[in-house]
């Protein structure tokens, strides 16, 4: 019976190291080496990754397996049963600093070797579990944080529009020329589209990670598309930004979820715009050869530190050289997600005062292989 737990062994009396190998072998366990000393054991746990390593205290050269359990521990987080012939008190509140999981004292009975391992493999794993859901626990109240103080600054801006607008068509629209009511009602339109596309964006991200996103890919003429695309976002460009968009290869006769890649090129083209200077182009071009897709967006805004770009995917993460440009940290987290459901991948370029490059890669036939994600 094979148990798929892997064991490496660190004992310099190779008589008893194999005769130990040769027991938990027949006990199941996976034991590919025997090592007699510390800067091999570190070499080997770093090559093979062993779920534990046995250590005897006393080795070869020039670090003993307190030292050596220590550093495996602290570099690979793998768990260490200490074999020794010695149970003073120095020794044992020396090896209590490496954290061992047992400690075997010569000579053991297989029955005690086998035990003592089964409940070091046992509380490893309980101990993953618990720093996973740890993990978990304190990226969602990350989430949570970023999420309120994004909602907090993100609807109070529109609602304050709203509030004011309204206030004053209320009490002067009577006197007012319809050209200044109208000024006055297009604000009140901003901002409600402004909190629609911020609701829609929270929505949509709730649903993927609720693992209920939705992948539809249907025939779609990505020449027009990225046509329609372009002119639905010029009209609500206030920065007369111009789109200069490129196209070559058949890009007549793909497959893609329409949704989902309104939501790249959407996003991408609205933060080239958002981020650039006044008038500036954006560069948009589409290229369709070798079964792929592949969309670039380049901007000469405000660019993006490599710092930034670390965690640029991230719900909710914005760049620090943002200043005062409003925006949710939640477009290229919504990018990246529907590029990784096209099975397609994301690319991104960036120089500070420079400008941004983005290319989405896709396949031009994607297959609903699977219709959540």
């Amino acid at each position: 019976m094979t148990l798929h737990f892997k064991l490496l062994i660190v004992e310099d009396e190779m008589i008893i190291a194999e005769d130990m190998a040769e027991s938990l072998r027949r006990m199941g366990y996976e034991v590919p080496v025997v090592v007699p000393s510390g800067e091999m054991a570190i070499a080997k746990a770093a090559e093979i990754q062993p779920d534990l390593v046995l250590m005897d205290i006393n080795l070869q050269g020039d670090m003993d397996g307190i030292e050596t359990a220590a550093l495996i521990r602290a570099k690979f987080q793998i768990p260490v049963i200490f074999l020794t012939a010695y149970a003073d008190v120095p020794t044992l509140e020396r090896a209590k600093q490496a954290e061992p999981f047992g400690y075997l004292l010569k000579p053991f009975e297989e029955r005690e070797l086998q035990t003592t391992i089964e409940i070091a493999i046992k509380r490893n794993q309980a101990e993953a579990t618990m720093r996973v859901s740890l993990k978990k626990e304190q990226e969602l109240t990350e989430l949570k944080s970023r999420f309120m103080t994004m909602a907090a600054h993100d609807f109070r801006t529109p609602l304050t529009t709203i509030q004011t607008s309204t206030e004053l068509l209320q009490n002067y629209g009577h006197k007012w020329p319809e050209e200044k009511k109208h000024l006055h009602y297009n604000r009140i339109k901003n901002a409600i589209t402004m909190m629609t596309k911020l609701l829609d964006d929270v929505l949509f991200v709730g649903k993927e990670e609720a693992g209920k996103l939705e992948f539809n890919p249907q025939p779609l003429d990505l020449q027009s598309f990225c046509g329609e695309i372009i002119e639905e976002i010029q009209q609500s460009d206030r920065d007369s930004h111009p789109i200069l968009f490129e196209f070559s290869g058949d890009c007549q006769t793909a497959t893609m979820d329409e949704q989902l890649l309104r939501q790249i090129l959407t996003n991408l083209l609205s933060n080239a715009m958002k981020y650039s200077p006044p008038g500036s182009p954006v560069r948009f071009q589409l290229q369709c050869q070798d079964q792929q897709a592949r969309f670039q967006i380049q901007d000469s805004g405000i660019g993006i530190s490599a710092e930034d770009q670390q965690r640029l995917f991230e719900p909710f993460y914005r760049a620090k050289n943002v200043g005062n440009i409003s925006g949710t940290g939640l477009g290229l987290a919504i990018v990246k997600k529907c590029t990784e459901v096209h099975h397609g991948t994301l690319i991104v370029h960036s120089e500070i005062g420079t400008g941004t490059t983005f290319t989405v890669v896709l396949p031009l036939v994607s297959e609903d292989e699977s219709p959540r994600f």
